[in-house]
């Protein structure tokens, strides 16, 4: 049984960084696609990152060059790490996973919601001034 539970979400300032956990069970880690979310009511549920098996990353453009996805397979634990925080990343944000297709390894990019089989609970994100 594939579980995915999100951590590390909480209040934080506008500018200061924060970097939110996903770990995985039930399932090898190592050979998931793993992506990022985050839901805004009312709105839809917005990608934010992919990273495949041999760790190739893939970032929507609104929040290249501030999120950085990384996994510590070891530790089954998906990272996002987000930098110069604005209130507009208020949010739930959520890791996703998904098995691998052909060869057994995760490679090609997936960034919409639909591609993504399991998903966590969710960890709300509030930024403020």
């Amino acid at each position: 049984q594939v579980q995915l539970v999100e951590s590390g979400g909480g209040s934080v300032k506008t500018g200061g960084s924060l970097i939110l956990s996903c770990t995985g069970s039930g399932y090898t880690f190592s050979r998931y696609c793993m992506g990022w979310f985050r839901h805004v009511p009312g709105q839809e549920r917005e990608f934010l990152s992919f990273i495949g098996s041999t760790g190739t990353t893939t970032y929507a453009d609104s929040v290249k060059g501030r999120f950085t996805i990384s996994k510590d397979n070891d530790k089954n634990t998906l990272y996002l790490q987000i930098d110069s925080l604005k209130s507009a990343d208020t949010a739930i944000y959520y890791c996703a996973a998904d098995p691998p297709r052909l060869g057994g390894w995760c490679a090609a990019p997936r960034s919409d919601q639909t591609e993504y089989q399991y998903w966590g609970q969710g960890t709300q994100v509030t930024v403020s001034s």
